[in-house]
């Protein structure tokens, strides 16, 4: 099996997205094949009118983050992975942390990658989800002998939260790439997205330079 070069592990269909559709299309185009492990069916989500009850928005969201990769090219590259577990959304913090780190930890002994992605300490936004899969991942990475550890990168925005709880725990990025090329691609990938329109339009408000730049936190030492 090809090593390989980035693994996303996050905890919703679209978490991929946002802050990284265009560094994956640029590993994609080069050649190099990523992964993607999604830890919910996002079932506890917002409706937004277009679906009765938690079955039918999972499946919903699932066809949509199928059609997003489809665009990113995750989908039909060969050696790209995307795996999808069924924890409880909105109530990964109330699961054993250990069945989560097992998860992640597999994933990264099972695929080998370069580079994992992850939330950052604060979660981003401070969603529950996103701070246990934070916890989640930095406890399978440190759970590697240091030489056999991937680079470990966190989304990171260079604008501080504008709730103050979270910019304690807030990190600054210290690596930037430029997605410019791919962003009517990344666009219309973000667009499959449709139930989480609410999401999109929160995003472009708060920070339309990530739809160009994509920023991220390397943990280094």
């Amino acid at each position: 099996m090809s090593r390989l070069k980035l693994l996303l592990i996050v905890p919703h269909p679209d978490d991929e997205v946002y802050g990284a559709a265009g560094t994956l299309m640029d590993l994609l185009e080069a050649g190099h094949p990523c992964g993607l492990v999604t830890l919910t069916r996002g079932e506890a989500g917002r409706t937004l009118g277009l679906a009765e009850g938690p079955e039918e928005l999972a499946r919903m969201r699932g066809v949509e983050l199928r059609a997003c990769l489809d665009e990113i090219g995750l989908t039909t590259h060969p050696g790209s992975v995307h795996e999808q577990h069924t924890f409880p959304d909105k109530y990964l913090q109330d699961q054993p942390l250990e069945a989560l780190v097992e998860v992640a930890r597999e994933a990264m002994a099972r695929h080998r990658p370069e580079t994992v992605l992850t939330f950052p300490p604060n979660g981003s936004n401070g969603h529950p989800d996103h701070v246990t899969t934070h916890r989640t991942v930095r406890a399978a990475w440190e759970e590697l002998p240091p030489g056999e550890r991937p680079r470990l990168w966190y989304y990171a925005s260079p604008t501080p939260p504008e709730n103050e709880a979270l910019r304690p725990a807030w990190l600054a990025p210290n690596l930037r790439r430029d997605v410019t090329r791919h962003v009517t691609r990344k666009l219309r990938a973000i667009g499959c997205h449709r139930s989480q329109a609410l999401s999109t339009v929160d995003f472009l408000r708060k920070f339309p330079e990530r739809i160009t730049e994509e920023t991220f936190y390397e943990v280094r030492g």
